[in-house]
């Protein structure tokens, strides 16, 4: 994992999975889904509230349901610093 990606989760990031259920433009009587994933903040979600924005502004298909579901992988508190290293040839 980068260290960018660790930050991030130490910074209270957390894997965001969202499932949108939306309409077809063609044939609105019909349910796609679509399944976007990303690291975000948990409660506010500000990642995923752009991409609805995004999707509402830009795209056809109106969104019908959002279900969405997050886990903090690290936390600090599993973090520890190591003061010593061993290496053996």
């Amino acid at each position: 994992m980068a260290e960018k990606e660790l930050s991030a989760l130490l910074n209270g990031y957390s894997l965001t999975t969202a499932e949108i259920l939306y309409h077809l433009p063609d044939h609105p009587a019909l349910l796609q889904s679509y399944i976007w994933q990303e690291y975000d903040l948990h409660p506010r979600f500000p990642k995923l509230k752009g991409f609805l924005d995004f999707w509402t502004a830009e795209l056809d298909g109106k969104l019908y349901k959002v279900t969405v579901a997050h886990k903090r992988l690290v936390t600090p508190a599993e973090m520890r610093l190591v003061d010593s290293e061993l290496r053996v040839h």
